[in-house]
């Protein structure tokens, strides 16, 4: 769009009192300072153009309620801004601003606050002070720390911080008390602040690819919790007050160094969706069992030698990762697994199949490569539903008639052995 057929559409949208804009994607280089003629706006949509700039008339929109500037190159946001004191949203994701003037928290009717994808290193102070403010987003910039006064936002139900270079969260964090979703996902933070159990309404707390090496005790005290990532960090050990998150739906700790699991894990009756690969135990306490609700489990790329009976408990799974183990056998109990459809036990030392996994009924796949099997039990031709087996490198030399009984086999993966 030239700018003379801009400035057609803004004295076209003066005369008519127009309270919508949508020039988004119309490849402007700049705004001219006749925009400050549009006094009855209420939304104004310049996404996706070539902005490097914004004129100081922006600070004439008094009425504006919603301003999307995302998807440009500004790199500075001229004072006027402020003026803006009936914005509700403000987007200006994905642009090139290094610095926040404080005259843009004088926007106190703000509740959402889009500068993600920029190269912000700070927060001014007076951040504080836009106590309506509901929804955060500073994903993807520079941030190394974050001001005490980020503690002030009483309103605030989400803080997205995810990819920046967080070392630390000041203790003023706990004073968030209506966040629910809090993602921190990609930082490097070493520890947690106690002053964390404080964000009673949490929901969503997302730690994964951080540098933590222990979790407070006072994590225990998100009872609201339903998910909960803890993926690639350092951890070595859970503390046992993760089994009070009783609301737990979802919980992930692949990635990292846990050596022994907590009895009280046992105690998250409402997982759904459990993933502990690639971590460094070598046993389930019997309490697992009990959680009787899992429907996806991720064991793979542990030390597991063996499963206590109580595994057979967990009759609601529907998928199981048992991959790159060192189990040399599957308890009997495994046929008690109903509803699974996924079974991957691939890379372990199993030299036999227990003639109970025919009782798979809905089993569709089933992934045993790279074990020690020389023959496969004769109930194997009862899995009716299995669309998908991988035999390969094992010690087969020929494959049981019953292979022949499944119907809907369609994947057939089987290298022979000589005999």
């Amino acid at each position: 769009m030239t700018n003379q057929e801009l400035l057609q559409i803004i004295k076209q949208v003066a005369k008519e009192r127009v309270t919508s804009l949508d020039l988004s994607r119309k490849k402007l280089t700049a705004l001219p300072p006749e925009i400050g003629q549009l006094s009855n706006l209420t939304t104004l949509n310049i996404r996706g153009n070539q902005l490097t700039a914004l004129p100081p008339e922006i600070g004439q929109l008094t009425n504006l309620t919603k301003l999307h500037i995302g998807w440009n190159r500004l790199t500075a946001l001229p004072p006027e801004i402020g003026q803006l004191t009936n914005l509700t949203t403000l987007d200006l994701n994905k642009n090139r601003l290094t610095a926040l003037p404080p005259e843009i928290c004088q926007l106190s009717n703000l509740t959402t606050l889009d500068i993600g994808v920029n190269q912000l290193t700070a927060l001014p102070p007076e951040i504080g002070q836009l106590s309506n403010l509901t929804t955060l987003y500073l994903n993807k910039n520079l941030f190394t720390a974050l001001p005490p006064e980020i503690g002030e936002l009483s309103n605030l139900t989400t803080l997205d911080l995810n990819k920046n270079r967080l070392t630390a969260l000041p203790s003023e964090i706990g004073q968030l008390s209506r966040l629910t979703t809090l993602d921190l996902n990609k930082n490097r933070l070493t520890a947690l602040p106690p002053e964390i159990g404080q964000l009673f309404n949490l929901t969503t707390l997302d730690l994964n690819k951080n540098q933590l090496t222990a979790l407070p005790p006072e994590i225990g005290e998100l009872f609201n919790l339903a998910t909960l990532d803890l993926s690639n960090n350092q951890l070595t050990a859970l503390p046992p007050e993760l089994g009070q998150l009783f609301n737990l739906t979802k919980l992930y700790l692949s990635v990292n160094q846990v050596t022994a699991l907590p009895p009280e894990l046992g105690q998250l009756f409402n997982l759904t969706t459990l993933n502990l690969s690639n971590n460094q135990f070598s046993a389930l306490p019997p309490d697992f069992g009990q959680l009787s609700n899992l429907t996806i489990l991720y064991l793979g790329w542990c030390q597991l030698t063996a499963l206590l009976p109580e595994f057979g408990l967990l009759s609601n799974l529907t998928m199981l990762n048992l991959s790159d183990n060192q189990l040399s056998a599957l308890p009997s109990e495994i046929g008690q697994l109903s509803n699974l459809t996924t079974l991957n036990i691939r890379g372990n030392q199993l030299s036999a199949l227990p003639s109970e996994i025919g009782q798979l009924s809905n089993l569709t796949t089933l992934n045993v490569r790279g074990n020690q099997l020389a023959a496969l039990p004769p109930e194997i031709g009862q899995l009716s539903n299995l669309t998908m087996l991988d035999l390969n490198k094992n010690q087969l030399t020929a494959l049981p008639p019953e292979i022949g009984l499944l119907p809907n086999l369609t994947t057939l993966n089987f290298d022979y052995v000589q005999a």
